[in-house]
């Protein structure tokens, strides 16, 4: 299978490779390349030479610390603690080698903390399937990059001026933007003297500064866009120039007009109290009566007018004048032989019937 019959079957054709035909089934490799999430197989895979070879010899940057370590001004303690460091006698550093001093870099930790908790930023992590290959650090990185935006490296190595008023110098393709239409990888973007208006105190020509001729049809319409600016829906100038309500929405109300609110809202309810609804009914003092003269509650299960919760023994008692129990009794103690028994005591209690229990009046062997 040739590449172009390969291109021609695959949904994806910019994928397809010049050793993709002599797989076994193109096909299938193709889809799987063009599934999303998909890791590729490292592109030195099919290299002659060994895996960084061409970095040998090449010289490692050092390592710089992130901005928001470096604002705590870490490095400038530490190049002036290594300057004197230097000026040392190899018999200070000897001496200082046998017994070092420890804490010679005083830093404020309050520097530290705010470093490491309040402005630390988050490193610039590799995304899912993207490996790494040789020469990736020396590529232009084209999604920090605006199709449109000029930056002022590009205009001076395209001789265009840099600074303010360079945006009403024409870039030197828009002649054959003109000519040929706008770059069909970027259907819908702006670009002044093709689908746009140009600057203002701009003219369209080919003088120095001209913005050559606008693309019109025979009736003098514009091909692109709204070139001249003359319709309202498609004015560059107007999408440029939107007013953007940027207040903030979740802002807090102040005490002042919170308080304000709080006494209009009393002033109405007492309004409202002062002036109650006439039409409205009014429910009789008697109750509502029954009017078949059948209850719904049976017989027996009425509420009384009166609860008692109180023990009435209790309160009889109280009444009476009678003693109040006691909550314990002594057992007499009395001596006795030990006798044969494996674990005997000298000391024997007297449980007798006359020993009774104060909670509930029966012999002292109770369940109590």
């Amino acid at each position: 299978m040739s590449i172009a019959a390969l291109k021609q079957q695959v949904v994806r054709p910019d994928l397809v490779e010049m050793h993709d035909v002599t797989a076994q089934d193109p096909v299938l490799l193709l889809h799987l390349k063009s599934t999303r999430n998909t890791v590729p197989v490292p592109r030195h895979w099919c290299f002659k030479r060994k895996y960084l070879a061409g970095k040998r010899g090449f010289v490692k940057p050092a390592f710089e610390l992130p901005d928001f370590i470096r604002r705590t001004g870490i490095m400038e303690m530490r190049e002036a603690l290594q300057e004197k460091e230097e000026q040392k006698t190899l018999k200070a550093k000897t001496r200082e080698r046998v017994r070092p001093k420890m804490g010679k870099i005083d830093i404020d930790y309050q520097k530290l903390h705010d470093a490491f908790f309040r402005w630390q930023t988050k490193p610039k992590m590799s995304i899912h399937g993207e490996l790494y290959y040789e020469g990736k650090e020396f590529e232009t990185k084209l999604k920090e990059k605006k199709p449109g935006d000029l930056s002022d490296d590009l205009k001076t190595a395209l001789g265009m001026p840099t600074g303010q008023g360079s945006e009403k110098i024409p870039p030197p393709w828009l002649i054959a933007m003109q000519r040929y239409g706008p770059p069909p990888s970027y259907p819908n973007l702006k670009i002044r003297g093709l689908n746009a208006p140009i600057p203002e105190s701009c003219s369209f020509g080919y003088h120095p500064g001209g913005w050559g001729k606008p693309p019109v049809d025979e009736q003098g319409r514009p091909l692109y866009g709204d070139v001249f600016g003359t319709d309202v829906e498609y004015s560059y100038a107007n999408n440029e120039d939107e007013v953007v309500d940027k207040a903030l929405w979740g802002e807090l109300e102040s005490e002042s007009e919170e308080e304000e609110e709080e006494e209009e809202e009393e002033e109405e309810e007492d309004e409202g109290d002062e002036a109650p609804d006439k039409e409205g009914l009014m429910t009789p003092s008697e109750g509502l009566a029954t009017p078949s003269g059948v209850t719904s509650i049976p017989a027996g299960v009425e509420t009384p007018d009166m609860i008692e919760l109180r023990k009435k023994t209790i309160e009889e008692a109280m009444e009476q004048g009678a003693e109040t129990p006691a909550l314990y009794t002594v057992l007499p103690e009395k001596r006795t032989a030990v006798g044969g028994a494996m674990l005997g005591s000298a000391h024997v209690y007297d449980l007798s019937s006359s020993a009774v229990c104060t909670f509930c009046t029966n012999a002292f062997r109770c369940s109590y």
